[in-house]
């Protein structure tokens, strides 16, 4: 190759500029890379919770094999106070209470109530005859009288002012 006497002094400067050239205070772009980052362990969905199967205590029969009146009005009372826990007296009741009411009750083959009648009603409490119906209504479908198609029982409702009950049925007995 073949260079002009003029340039001839220009050829190291040039070589040292390429040099530079190459060289910058900038860091170059580099090219970009696969990030790897870490996902968290993947879980499989939990299991969906096994279904609650809600067992009706003893007092919940659903079907009553009384063969008479006397005897239902023991299963009555108990699905009464199974239904109504938390409002029942605990223990003996006190000498004197609010209100006694006898109501007898008429429960059909599927132990629907059918109707209420009451033989002796607490007349000077009206708010307690309408807490009672309210809570036997509240209380069906009663066990179903299997032996005899359909019953009606009567029992003694034992109130005390508090609004808790027992059934004559199922009481704990009177101090």
């Amino acid at each position: 190759m073949m260079y002009r006497p003029a340039l001839r002094p220009l050829i190291p400067a040039l070589g040292a500029l390429a040099v530079l050239a190459a060289c910058t205070s900038t860091p170059l772009q580099q090219q970009p890379q696969a990030v790897v980052v870490p996902q968290p362990a993947v879980r499989p969905p939990a299991p969906a919770p096994a279904p609650q199967v809600a067992i009706a205590p003893q007092s919940m029969l659903k079907f009553s094999t009384a063969t008479n009146p006397r005897a239902y009005r023991q299963d009555a009372a108990t699905h009464i106070y199974g239904m109504n826990s938390e409002r029942i007296w605990k223990g003996r009741l006190p000498p004197l209470l609010y209100a006694v009411g006898v109501l007898q009750v008429e429960v059909d083959g599927q132990g629907n109530v059918r109707h209420l009648n009451w033989l002796r009603a607490p007349r000077h409490a009206p708010e307690v005859i309408a807490e009672i119906e309210r809570t036997v209504r509240k209380a069906a479908p009663f066990p179903v009288p299997a032996r005899m198609g359909k019953v009606v029982y009567t029992d003694t409702w034992l109130w005390h002012k508090s609004g808790r009950f027992q059934l004559d049925t199922l009481t704990e007995g009177q101090d």
